[in-house]
């Protein structure tokens, strides 16, 4: 009894020293103390703020340029594509409806009533998420973006319980073999394990904007929230902006401007 308990003792601290070391990098919340990636700048020149944000030209993403951006993310973040209900999405498009069911627009102008709409993560301020992971595999950086540890995920998909938006997916099957482009600085994924979009925090640690605000053309707009001449505050501070469910009060860092 006494050897038994003494190798599970064992085996705990082995198993804490392996996921103490998966949350180095780009994996989890301390990019500037793993080694830089390979052909990449160092990690001391990336972007910083106090509170990443986004604000989106719903007007201008339309279909093509939804795909566009997320074919850029997916492909950055090796987001397998896996056909039918069981598919994995970082970054997607849906209709008025779905994005916003509590926004009750009865009178709404066609355009924007048959507008598709790009959603994503929201990296809340307040995110349920965080708070009902038993394991801190999702977990808040100091600024405001969520994050996810692979290494940390047990699989009970309390987080996409927990999240209103819908923005997380379960991988049901081993995602490796649906990967189309293999992107080796970024990693793969296993079965059983939740992710989701992370405002591509390992870009913005070597000085690089996320990918679907790249492939955008202007027509998402990144930035900090806290600081008012920010190119996203100036946006927001010239244009009308919605967030999806206010009411989740959760209040989401993604701005939709109509």
């Amino acid at each position: 009894m006494k050897n038994t308990r003494r190798e599970f003792l064992k085996l705990a601290a082995v198993s804490a020293i392996g996921v103490g070391a998966g949350r180095l990098g780009f994996l989890g919340d301390a990019p500037a103390h793993a080694g830089p990636l390979p052909g990449v700048a160092n990690f001391e020149e990336g972007l910083k703020a106090k509170h990443w944000g986004m604000a989106i030209f719903t007007a201008k993403m339309t279909p093509e340029l939804i795909e566009k951006c997320r074919t850029a993310c997916h492909t950055e973040h090796n987001v397998p594509d896996i056909p039918g209900n069981k598919n994995i999405k970082w970054f997607w498009g849906a209709s008025f409806e779905e994005s916003f069911p509590t926004e009750h627009g009865h009178y709404l102008s066609e355009e924007v009533e048959h507008r598709e709409f790009p959603l994503l993560c929201n990296q809340c301020e307040t995110p349920m998420c965080v708070k009902v992971c038993p394991t801190q595999a999702t977990f808040q950086r100091p600024d405001g973006i969520v994050m996810m540890d692979f290494h940390r995920c047990i699989g009970c998909r309390y987080c996409m319980a927990g999240c209103p938006f819908g923005a997380r997916s379960f991988n049901f099957q081993d995602p490796r073999p649906f990967i189309k482009h293999f992107n080796p600085h970024f990693p793969t994924r296993m079965r059983g394990v939740v992710e989701k979009c992370n405002f591509c925090a390992e870009r913005l640690a070597i000085g690089k904007m996320p990918m679907c605000v790249e492939a955008a053309g202007g027509a998402l707009v990144f930035g900090d929230l806290a600081d008012e001449n920010s190119d996203v505050r100036k946006v927001l501070r010239e244009h009308f902006a919605i967030r999806r469910k206010p009411d989740a009060g959760t209040s989401p860092s993604v701005y939709y401007i109509l």
